[in-house]
């Protein structure tokens, strides 16, 4: 049971902690100065919309995404966020991809080598269906988490930065709901997928919990950490190199193997919910949808990283507040339809 929700809690992490989270782009783009309470939110809005996923999706048995948003949002908008979701997970993974090109440009390799390494890596992950991204989110993710916080923790150290200096400052407590609502779409498509596979719901809620809790002290600690280099981050396409600009090459190198690592568990999570419902139209094996799926995607890698991050994760952010809401209210809502019936 403890082993089988840690599972699903690195896949939920691994789905959310991607190359916008782990770079810091993505905290910056939300948080920064006067974000504390705000990530505060965020960690209990996450855990909440877990659960509730979590439930939908094991009582259900869902192999797919469809069933498990049909639950959340309505018949009537079923179709809306079905469109919705695609789109979302087509593009948050074109990201991750950029991610990887981004990662490769920083150690003065071409663009083009970081985007062909990951397309081949993530053909050669789903020869092995589903199983390959379990097995790969439990053995690398324990990795990335902690060496992200030693980073963060030793900067912290090192800057002697006080975690709680400015929290009487608190005025963005706000972003903490369009930050939630951006990372809801990923985790209905990934966790609708495995539905069937979720034995208990002691594993939702050690899932839930775990992730909720690991992603709102990580957020907090990087979060802080990038106020401190404010002006520099502007200057950086990856503000985590900012932060680590005075460490040795060593751990750069290293921490740049994690962070493409995070970027790689993302898109693998989003193309697992792109190909799981195409899967449903289209009776091919797992491998070739995914083959033609990332060729589709390869052209709008162009775009560059950070510019996709600023301007699509804002626009998500508020159309998924519809969803977070029904997710925060879920209990209430089935409450007043069987009332209704």
């Amino acid at each position: 049971m403890i082993r089988a929700g840690m599972q699903w809690m690195f896949l939920i992490i691994g789905t959310t902690i991607g190359a916008g989270y782990a770079s810091g782009r993505e905290l910056w783009q939300f948080f920064g100065h006067e974000s504390g309470l705000a990530i505060i939110l965020f960690a209990c809005f996450f855990t909440i919309c877990c659960i509730g996923i979590m439930n939908v999706s094991y009582t259900r048995k869902s192999t797919h995404y469809l069933p498990v948003l049909r639950d959340i949002v309505g018949v009537k908008l079923t179709k809306v966020y079905d469109v919705m979701i695609f789109i979302y997970l087509f593009t948050t993974t074109v990201i991750m991809i950029a991610g990887s090109g981004a990662t490769s440009q920083a150690f003065n390799y071409p663009y083009w080598w970081g985007i062909s390494i990951i397309i081949v890596a993530l053909i050669l992950l789903f020869l092995k269906g589903v199983n390959g991204l379990l097995s790969i989110n439990q053995f690398i993710l324990p990795i990335l988490l902690t060496g992200l916080v030693f980073v963060l923790l030793w900067f912290t150290i090192d800057q002697k930065l006080d975690l709680f200096s400015h929290w009487h400052e608190q005025r963005n407590w706000m972003a903490a709901f369009p930050f939630t609502a951006l990372n809801i779409l990923p985790l209905i498509a990934v966790l609708g997928a495995i539905g069937h596979k979720v034995q208990s719901k002691q594993e939702i809620w050690i899932a839930s919990i775990g992730s909720g809790l690991t992603l709102g002290v990580i957020s907090f600690i990087y979060n802080n950490s990038l106020i401190q280099i404010a002006d520099e981050v502007l200057v950086y396409e990856i503000p985590l190199f900012a932060i680590m600009k005075n460490y040795p090459l060593q751990m750069l190198v290293f921490m740049s193997i994690l962070l493409w690592f995070a970027i790689f568990t993302t898109a693998a999570s989003g193309i697992l919910g792109i190909v799981s419902r195409i899967q449903d139209y289209v009776k091919q094996p797992l491998w070739l949808i995914v083959c033609l799926t990332l060729v589709t995607m390869i052209p709008l890698t162009a775009l560059g990283f950070s510019t996709l991050i600023q301007y699509l994760y804002p626009i998500y952010g508020i159309l998924n507040l519809y969803v977070l809401t029904r997710l925060l209210f879920l209990p209430f809502w089935d409450k007043l339809e069987k009332t209704k019936i």
